[in-house]
Formats: structure tokens, C-alpha cells, sequence
């Protein structure tokens, strides 16, 4: 028999080399959804390049690019040769670049307050708004520009709006506060009823100011950037910082939160002292917002919503992906608020709540919405 017709022997088929073998990690197909926070920051780079550009004074995109580089590394030629004007070099960079980074963080701020605050008391209806902090900046920022600051120790409107927003925090605090605990439902009710008390009050400083005052009022109250200055971005840049390194270093006890007061015990997590923290955390990023935008609605309830759709309830997934998609829908909304009605601009928080109420009831209505936990 011809040796090279015979078939192998067993020890062949042992010696002979086998393909290694598949993980269930390389065979499962890449999930998109993890492509959204990627593309989110990819959206928020353009909307910034787009934002510089964006304006009376017409400026192109690369334009609005070499301004930008110029200014991060000293020394680009472009910057002396002519190619561009002093008057674009200060429209890109000293009023449309801060405004779009103003945008940002207090999207980014607002909308991690409200994941972290939906989590503290355990409601997926919870905003930053719910606790007052808004109100009561709206009252310091009202008897700042109805009194010419007589009223708030001569404070800026800025630093009476910031006062008024902490001093409803510490009242929220005290009425929430009960046998030396904080419970989540005296929480909601002490920030609504406050809430009510000091909205009231500054309509009756609205209604009885000068006429001149009166559109200064609404413009504050209804929220805009078009101030923004890179001043005004340290305060709301340094707390959402803070906050975020906190709340992403302890996210392991948020998710215990998730599952009640008495599962996070036994887990180990000191729930009254976290509950406080959290509240400190909420107070000090909607505070520091509010009193250099204004009031600006719905991007701390709907966007939190969205991202539990997308990665689930998850806090070491959930948070990173909120405060970027804050960002960018907040950056969206102002680019949106400067160009939709040229040469009018629109209140950044009215278009909030005209993009954000129907978004948020088209979650009720979709599959994940149960996911986001506001389908229970």
C-alpha cells in the first residue's frame, strides 16, 4: 500500500498544531451603544469649532481654528502676518469661545447634579431645581438688579445669585432634616415648597421694579451665556471637577443606593452621611451654575434619562457618559438659541424646555424607558 495514500495515525492528529481557541469577548459583536460617548465628544469638538465660528462677524471654520491653536501655543505665524484681523482674533476668542465653554460646563454640571440628586432620593423625577437653589438665585440676582445691589451688601448680580442659591440650600437642609437624618421625601417637599415661597417672591420684586429692570429680570431667569467670560468659568469648572472625581470615586455606593437604605447598610455605605454629601455635592453644582447662567430647565431631569437608556443604571458607566452629554446638549441649545431667530437671541432656557418636555415624554413612550427607570 502506498505509504503516502495511508490515512495519519492517532498521534498525528495529537501533534498536528490547533487554532487557539475563541473568547466569548472576540466572538460577541461590539456593542454600539458604546460608540455614543466617543461621538459625544466628537460632537462637542465641533460644536465648540462651530460656536467660534458662528456670529455677526464672519469668521470660517479654519479661521475660527487657527484663533483658537494660536492662542494655546504662542508663536504661530498666522497670528502676525496679516491673515488674521484683530477684530476676529477677539470675536472668536474673547466672547464666542467662552460663551460655547460656559455652555458646556454648566451642562455638563446640571446634568450630573441631577443623576446624583434622582439617586439620593430615589426618584426619577428629581432635577436640581426641585431643591430651590434656583429660586433663591433667582431672588439675590433680582434684588441685585431691582435695588442696584443695595439690598445684597453691594454684591455683584453674579454673587447675589450665588448667596440666594446657597442660602435656600441651608433652609432645603434644615426643613429636610428630621431626628438628625435627611429623608428623601421631606427633601422634595421642603425644595417644592420653598421653591413656591421664593418664585413668588420674585415676582412680586419683578412686577414692581422699573420697567428697564424688567427684561434684565426675565433674561436672568429664563437662563443665558451670552455674558460669559473666563472668569466666570472657574467657579462652575472647579465644582463640577470636584464633584465628578467624588461621585465617580464612590459609584460603587451610589449603585448601593439604588437598591434601598437598608441593602446600602449592609453593604457597608454610611447612608446619612452619604445622603448629605450628595445634597452638598447637588446644592454646590446647581449654585455655582445658576449664578452665571441663569435658570436653565430639563438638561439636569432628561439627560441622566437618556444615558441610563443607553449604558443601564450603572454609575461607573452611567456618570461619565452624563456629564458629556450634558455638555453637549447644552452647547447644542446655545448654538441653537444664538442662530434660530438672527439677529434675535433666544433665552437658552427656554429652548431647553421646548427641546427637552417633548424629548422626555418621548421617553415615557419608548422600550427603555424602564431602563431609565421612569417607566415603573
Amino acid at each position: 500500500m502506498n505509504e503516502s495514500l495511508a490515512p495519519p495515525s492517532p498521534a498525528a492528529y495529537d501533534a498536528a498544531p490547533t487554532a487557539p481557541p475563541v473568547s466569548k469577548e472576540a466572538r460577541k459583536p461590539r456593542n454600539p451603544r458604546q460608540l455614543v460617548g466617543p461621538l459625544l465628544i466628537v460632537g462637542i469638538a465641533v460644536i465648540l469649532l462651530v460656536s467660534a465660528s458662528t456670529g455677526p462677524l464672519s469668521t470660517s471654520l479654519r479661521e475660527s481654528w487657527m484663533i483658537i491653536v494660536g492662542h494655546l501655543l504662542p508663536g504661530m505665524a498666522w497670528m502676525n502676518d496679516g491673515s488674521i484681523t484683530v477684530s476676529q482674533d477677539q470675536a472668536v476668542w474673547n466672547f464666542r469661545l467662552p460663551r460655547a465653554l460656559l455652555a458646556g460646563t454648566a451642562g455638563a454640571s446640571l446634568a450630573l447634579a441631577g443623576a446624583l440628586l434622582q439617586t439620593n432620593v430615589r426618584n426619577p423625577l428629581a432635577e436640581p431645581y426641585i431643591l430651590g437653589v434656583s429660586a433663591g438665585a433667582g431672588v439675590g440676582a433680582v434684588l441685585a438688579i431691582v435695588t442696584g445691589s443695595t439690598a445684597v451688601a453691594g454684591l455683584s448680580l453674579n454673587a447675589a445669585a450665588f448667596v440666594g442659591a446657597t442660602g435656600a440650600t441651608v433652609l432645603v437642609y434644615l426643613l429636610a432634616k428630621q431626628g438628625g437624618l435627611i429623608a428623601p421625601s421631606r427633601l422634595i417637599l421642603a425644595g417644592v415648597a420653598l421653591g413656591s415661597l421664593l418664585a413668588a417672591i420674585t415676582n412680586f420684586l419683578t412686577i414692581t421694579t422699573e420697567a428697564q429692570n424688567v427684561y434684565s429680570v426675565l433674561f436672568f431667569l429664563l437662563g443665558s451665556v451670552s455674558a460669559a467670560t473666563y472668569p466666570q468659568l472657574i467657579l462652575p469648572g472647579l465644582s463640577l471637577i470636584l464633584v465628578a472625581v467624588y461621585a465617580m470615586s464612590r459609584s460603587r455606593a451610589l449603585n448601593a443606593m439604588l437598591a434601598g437604605d437598608e441593602t446600602a447598610t449592609a453593604l457597608g455605605v454610611n447612608v446619612p452621611a452619604m445622603r448629605r454629601t450628595l445634597l452638598l455635592a447637588t446644592a454646590l453644582l446647581t449654585a455655582t451654575t445658576v449664578a452665571v447662567c441663569g435658570g436653565i430647565g430639563f438638561v439636569g431631569l432628561v439627560v441622566p434619562h437618556a444615558a441610563r437608556m443607553v449604558v443601564g443604571s450603572d454609575h461607573r458607566r452611567m456618570l461619565p457618559l452624563t456629564i458629556v452629554g450634558g455638555a453637549f446638549f447644552l452647547m447644542l441649545a446655545d448654538l441653537l438659541a444664538r442662530t434660530v431667530v438672527q439677529p434675535t437671541e433666544i433665552p437658552i432656557g427656554i429652548l431647553t424646555a421646548v427641546v427637552g418636555a417633548p424629548f422626555f415624554l418621548w421617553l415615557l413612550r419608548t422600550s427603555g424607558a424602564r431602563a431609565a427607570g421612569v417607566n415603573q
